[in-house]
């Protein structure tokens, strides 16, 4: 559960309980450590010392429960929590609560937790090098193959009758932009009925199906009738969709890459340590 009460110095005193007990979990089992690059000493609490990689790293732990703090304070009051935190971790262990069975299955998971953490940040995530990207990514997305677009025109009107007369005007050789403009009630109407391109779902069944089934340059020889009116549609183009460019798509073939090491890498280590689960009740199902 997370503390999403206001830290400002008006209310941080009667808050401050809550979120030592928070930020305490949060200091011991980092979700993301960060390893502390400054030892610079800051604060001493008894015989622990506080340097500035703790700080830096309660900072980023402590983020969503300070985002409220001006920034000129965060550190100020993020060394405050640690303070408390430590102290009041000195005192539990003075009196005997780090021997309770309890606290010592917590402790032995936060320190795994912690232990995991670290191996997937310091040795599975600098396996994926960007050439690994690149090679994915030609692959599966510049490779692939993309779905179809149709770039259009139409002109729409009130009646069936309305639509044919058009149409009889664009077999005598009527200029199709001209009359967009001059009888298209839609809105592309003033830009000579003009809609881009579009693929399959953007537009309504029936003049996705008629559009799509003409070639480059042809226009419908029967109205298109929707439930805006009845439609003449003409093909301008037809193409490929271009595919996603690979900066728009690294992050998430990277992010890829590296759950299937992760996912590699924990099915070695399993069969290497060896993995029993003795409650069949919960066993996960292999397809999951």
């Amino acid at each position: 559960m997370l503390l999403n009460s206001d830290l400002s110095r008006t209310t941080f005193s009667t808050s401050k309980a809550a979120l030592f007990g928070l930020a305490g979990l949060a200091i011991i089992g980092f979700s993301n450590p960060v390893v502390a690059q400054e030892n610079k000493v800051v604060a001493k609490v008894g015989a622990i010392e506080i340097t500035l990689g703790d700080l830096d790293q309660a900072v980023t732990d402590l983020a969503q429960q300070l985002q409220n703090v001006p920034e000129a304070q965060r550190r100020a009051r993020a060394l405050d929590t640690l303070v408390d935190v430590y102290s009041l971790a000195q005192k539990a262990t003075a009196e005997g609560l780090d021997k309770d069975p309890v606290v010592k299955r917590q402790l032995a998971l936060l320190r795994a937790r912690a232990l995991h953490n670290n191996y997937f940040q310091n040795k599975i995530r600098p396996t994926i090098k960007d050439e690994a990207i690149k090679a994915r990514y030609e692959k599966e997305v510049a490779g692939a193959e993309t779905p179809q677009e149709v770039s259009a025109r139409h002109i729409l009107v009130k009646t069936e009758e309305e639509a044919k007369e058009i149409i009889n005007e664009l077999d005598g050789g009527a200029d199709f932009v001209e009359l967009a403009k001059a009888k298209s009630t839609g809105p592309s109407g003033a830009n000579g009925g003009d809609l881009g391109y579009f693929g399959a779902g953007r537009m309504v069944p029936a003049f996705e199906q008629a559009a799509f089934a003409m070639e480059k340059g042809q226009y419908t020889k029967e109205p298109v009738k929707t439930q805006f009116g009845y439609h003449i549609i003409k093909v301008e183009d037809k193409r490929s969709q271009p595919a996603p460019t690979f900066e728009a798509t690294k992050d998430q073939i990277q992010q890829l890459l590296m759950t299937e090491a992760y996912a590699e890498t924990i099915k070695k280590t399993r069969e290497e340590i060896g993995v029993q689960i003795l409650d069949e009740s919960l066993k996960v199902p292999e397809n999951n």
